[in-house]
């Protein structure tokens, strides 16, 4: 077993609980990763030994761009996406930030984590 992580994803999106959050948008933060069994690709030198870290951040960056109320709802939805498009993963971590949330006071960041498990 191994993991494949992205770390540091950076986008712009519409999320938030207040309607005025998904209308001006904010700046957010994914970090992702997943255990699998990358002994193919440590031993012949081969992408499909592997999880495709393209394929992660395609996936990640397809669901940040749909608004969505609360962050919970788009790591569920890239979860699943994942754990559906890649068998081969026994788990899944994402860390979803958002900067500078709405609460009275100084706050650098939000930030939500889920795991799922098979």
């Amino acid at each position: 077993m191994g993991k494949v992580a992205l770390e540091g994803i950076e986008f712009f999106a519409y999320h938030g609980y207040y309607e005025e959050e998904r209308k001006i948008g904010n700046k957010y933060e994914v970090n992702i990763e997943v255990d699998t069994d990358i002994s193919l690709a440590a031993e012949e030198d081969t992408l499909t030994g592997t999880v495709n870290y393209e394929v992660l951040y395609k996936i990640i960056q397809d669901e940040m761009v749909i608004p969505s109320k609360m962050l919970e709802h788009v790591g569920n939805r890239i979860i699943t996406k994942i754990m559906t498009e890649f068998q081969q993963i026994q788990s899944v971590t994402i860390e979803i930030s958002k900067y500078n949330p709405p609460v009275k006071g100084v706050c650098r960041k939000a930030k939500v984590t889920m795991s799922q498990f098979r």
